[in-house]
């Protein structure tokens, strides 16, 4: 979850000035907070998640004690292959998250079968990092995605129509499943430069070559 500080900073008497920081991780919001209010000048200093909730130092530090032994800080990367010969899908997801004072990335993918396009393959591949998010035990967090398909990641954020019939049932089990888990999405594209991870994920599960792994980030 990222986080804004807004602060009326007290530069005379009955002169005051208001400041809003960009969106900070976490640890670093609290840490950039604590500092401001050292200065002893600030009033009214409070921090905004990215649902809206407005959150005091206090509140925010036990917030990140509760939170610390579980997944957060979650970025996924997915991307999905066709082959329009054989009809089949593979699916590439890597996921990155933070677990008590340690980072992690999780790589997998899987094939599926009896895919029409390029673009429900995609949107396999979205559902299967929803599946593997709820097998880490995320629940209610925020979580971004980012994949090189604009046209799936607009239509999953309601900025594009989707109107085909197979397409529209990918799209309710995704929103069905991310109302299971709670969690907040934000949708980011990206080139496909950016996404060359997920993208060979799934070329080698098109290849028969299963993938999925736990490492720990040094």
């Amino acid at each position: 979850m990222k986080y804004k500080i807004e602060w009326n900073y007290q530069l005379k008497k009955n002169q005051n000035v208001w400041f809003t920081s960009d969106w900070l991780d976490s640890e670093l919001a609290l840490e950039t907070g604590e500092e401001i209010e050292k200065s002893g000048k600030t009033l009214d200093l409070s921090y905004y998640d990215e649902k809206g909730v407005s959150w005091t130092t206090k509140e925010l530090k036990q917030l990140l004690v509760e939170v610390e032994e579980e997944p957060h800080d979650i970025t996924i990367y997915f991307d999905g292959g066709f082959n329009k010969d054989t009809l089949e899908a593979g699916l590439g997801v890597v996921i990155f998250y933070k677990q008590g004072k340690k980072k992690y990335r999780i790589r997998a993918n899987q094939l599926i079968h009896e895919m029409d396009t390029n673009n429900e393959a995609e949107y396999a591949a979205f559902h299967f990092a929803l599946n593997l998010l709820e097998e880490l035990g995320v629940q209610h967090m925020s979580c971004e995605f980012k994949g090189d398909s604009q046209v799936v990641l607009k239509q999953l954020e309601g900025e594009w129509p989707c109107y085909e019939e197979n397409l529209n049932r990918w799209l309710d089990r995704i929103e069905k499943k991310i109302k299971d888990l709670g969690i907040h999405p934000k949708f980011s594209p990206v080139p496909r430069q950016e996404n060359k991870e997920a993208d060979k994920l799934a070329s080698q599960a098109l290849e028969g070559k299963n993938v999925n792994s736990r490492m720990l980030i040094i």
